[in-house]
């Protein structure tokens, strides 16, 4: 199921979308108005989903619904920063190996940190299938570098994903206040499955992705973003989808 989810989450994606309408397009030349409004509409995607005011529009609903946190805590808590992979490199350090999404999620999370006197850190992620180390040991090693003493540490290397990173939690830390660390963008996704779950969590997002840039502008930049907020939607879909069909049976 992790794999079909994974695989059909990817052929909805700006490009391989765009790519299978092109390719729909040419298969049906006969039919000159299917291929016209297949190929008109790849076209249109592209234009929208590559410009700053397309980009924004998609995010401003994710990243506007939690403000920055500067909120500060009063009381013991877990700072849970949430996995977004690593490229290993031998000649490179933990920080350097983080995606820039992981890095300014990890770097939130330490600033978070600073905001109380007893917290812990948590990170997470498993080795993604193609690594060698879980996202989690990169993290951890990562925010040592950073300065985290090692103690306060807590490693989740088995996580796949958010929902199995919100069930680990739930057997680790039980009714502990959480300050959940992630991307402006999976904030709404992510609060709504640790709250579903029972878990007592505050948000903390980071790695905002809206810019301000004129509406005309269109780069790759833009298509990244985009697509990372297709991939919320469809991500927030789902999670509603298997969540009504639990209760129904």
């Amino acid at each position: 199921m992790f794999l079909l989810k994974k695989i059909i989450s990817q052929l909805l994606m700006p490009v391989p979308l765009v790519i299978i309408l092109i390719a729909l397009g040419y298969l049906v030349i006969r039919h000159r108005k299917l291929a016209r409004a297949s190929l008109a509409i790849a076209v249109g995607m592209l234009i929208v989903l590559c410009s700053g005011f397309g980009s924004n529009m998609l995010l401003a609903p994710l990243e506007n619904k939690y403000p920055v946190n500067h909120d500060p805590i009063e009381q013991p808590c877990f700072v849970m920063v949430l996995g977004s992979g690593h490229n290993e490199a031998k000649n490179q350090t933990a920080v350097q190996q983080l995606s820039p999404t992981a890095l300014a999620r990890l770097s939130e999370g330490l600033r978070q940190l600073s905001l109380g006197h007893a917290c812990q850190l948590v990170v997470s992620g498993w080795s993604g299938g193609i690594n060698k180390r879980a996202h989690a040991d990169v993290m951890f090693d990562a925010a040592v570098e950073l300065g985290v003493n090692p103690s306060t540490i807590i490693k989740l290397p088995l996580a796949k994903d958010t929902i199995e990173e919100a069930q680990y939690m739930q057997l680790e830390m039980m009714d502990a206040p959480i300050r959940l660390v992630t991307s402006a963008s999976h904030m709404p996704r992510s609060m709504m499955i640790f709250k579903q779950i029972g878990l007592n969590v505050s948000a903390a997002p980071s790695d905002f992705a809206q810019r301000q840039v004129s509406w005309w502008y269109f780069d790759a930049q833009s298509l990244l973003s985009s697509q990372r907020a297709i991939h919320e939607y469809i991500g927030l879909a789902w999670f509603k989808l298997k969540h009504a069909v639990k209760l129904y049976v």
